[in-house]
């Protein structure tokens, strides 16, 4: 059953005169089984926004649904909500802590109150479909590189079997190889799982590759939440906001203005490659072989 959040406002400082609205009246439907990149500048509210969708901040004002449920119910089960709603946050180190990588990631299953064969047995499996070489399942988490302490980190949230998976910039840092080993990752896991994926992402060229629906916030509010081709039709207000379309848009734009008639609402490299071809039939012929 869907996310919801309804009407959700979120202040730092309430009632001094520091007070900063992170969140400004935010009324979202996250359906299952979406992948969904949620995107904005530093400082509009994406984090604070992520935070509140497992319960690790509490609306201001407004509410929040999880299967038709008040997550902020005196009696609801938090709990368990993060084990259905998992957050895998920025910087890894942030949520690793165990002297290796194996006990890290039965820290949640055993949390849920799993006996010590199956807690044992989801993070084993966990671990495989992250794809951490064996080798590195008994090492401390803290001498891995960067790309597999953030394949440890999902994989202790999968561990937990959530239906939501959510990403806080699991990309940041990473080189474009190790940037697409992890957005690959995910979207493997998505497939096979059939859970919702939320990606917070400042890469305009990732959110375009990979996801069905885009996000945009700014001061804190969602201006535009739609699939990528009519976001990113919007290129002129997004770089006033401080942000970009994907670099391939880019291009099509510069050959639009060079006179070339070309789509400029292709967002990714293969339908970049599909639209050049149509005007250089002889470069389709040697992708072909003919």
């Amino acid at each position: 059953m869907a996310l919801i959040l309804d009407h959700v406002t979120y202040e730092y400082g309430s009632g001094t005169k520091l007070l900063v609205r992170a969140l400004n009246d935010v009324s979202l439907v996250i359906p299952d089984g979406q992948f969904i990149g949620l995107i904005g500048h530093t400082g509009s509210g994406k984090s604070t926004l992520v935070q509140h969708l497992n319960g690790l901040l509490a609306p201001t004002s407004g509410n929040i649904y999880y299967n038709g449920e008040d997550i902020h119910d005196k009696d609801y089960s938090k709990k368990k909500l993060r084990s259905k709603v998992g957050l895998v946050f920025q910087y890894p180190e942030h949520q690793l802590f165990e002297t290796d990588v194996f006990t890290d990631v039965c820290f949640g299953p055993k949390n849920l109150g799993l006996d010590k064969k199956e807690t044992e047995l989801r993070a084993f499996e966990a671990l495989k479909q992250v794809g951490l070489p064996d080798d590195c399942f008994y090492q401390s988490p803290f001498d891995l590189s960067g790309g597999q302490k953030r394949r440890v980190a999902i994989a202790g949230v999968l561990a937990m079997k959530p239906e939501v998976l959510v990403l806080d910039e699991p990309t940041a840092g990473l080189d474009p190889k190790g940037r697409d080993e992890i957005l690959d990752l995910v979207t493997s896991i998505r497939r096979e799982r059939r859970i919702t994926v939320i990606l917070v992402s400042h890469s305009m060229d990732d959110v375009a590759e990979y996801v069905d629906r885009i996000l945009v916030m700014n001061k804190g509010s969602i201006c535009y939440d739609d699939e990528p081709k009519k976001v990113f039709a919007h290129k002129v207000e997004l770089e006033a906001m401080g942000l970009s379309a994907p670099q391939v848009t880019d291009m099509m734009y510069e050959l639009k203005k060079a006179g070339w008639a070309v789509d400029t609402a292709v967002t990714t490299i293969e339908e970049a490659k599909r639209e050049i071809c149509r005007f250089f039939p002889a470069l389709a012929g040697l992708e072909t072989g003919k």
